[in-house]
């Protein structure tokens, strides 16, 4: 793994794109909070099969133990369902359930962000009119991106 210190994989598959960046955070943490928000954005359907462990686990070249314990873990979250010789797949989940998980998600990335900001001297006004303007400069670039913050 010390080979891959400096640099990033990505997985591609027919459903999922996956970041992983070695680091802090272990892998298997990544894989799960990655394919979470991709469920809880929308982006991953319900009934949606899931790369088998062992392809998810060549394509980023970590072990399956890595990525068995993230399926294992959103299983119990209830994010995806394993079905024993079929796969794994995304769950059923009525939209209640998607929007607290989204918002829950958004709360930890926002925490991270004022703490982030306290530790620079930034105050909350400066962090407020930086995501409006960041917001602005992705909606200009990317014109079929929601429009939802500061509208």
């Amino acid at each position: 793994m010390s080979s891959l210190a400096n640099c990033v994989l990505y997985a591609y598959t027919h459903t999922v794109q996956l970041r992983i960046q070695p680091g802090a955070t272990p892998i298997y943490q990544q894989v799960s909070d990655q394919i979470r928000r991709r469920v809880s954005a929308g982006r991953l359907s319900a009934g949606q099969r899931l790369p088998s462990v062992r392809a998810l686990a060549e394509q980023l070249a970590v072990n399956a133990n890595t990525v068995a314990r993230a399926y294992r873990e959103l299983e119990r979250e209830r994010f995806v369902v394993s079905r024993h010789g079929d796969g794994v797949f995304v769950a059923d989940r009525s939209s209640p359930f998607l929007a607290r998980d989204r918002r829950k998600l958004l709360e930890s990335a926002v925490d991270r962000l004022l703490l982030e900001a306290e530790q620079l001297d930034v105050d909350t006004d400066e962090v407020a009119e930086l995501v409006r303007e960041r917001s602005a400069q992705r909606a200009e670039s990317s014109p079929n991106l929601p429009r939802r913050v500061g509208s």
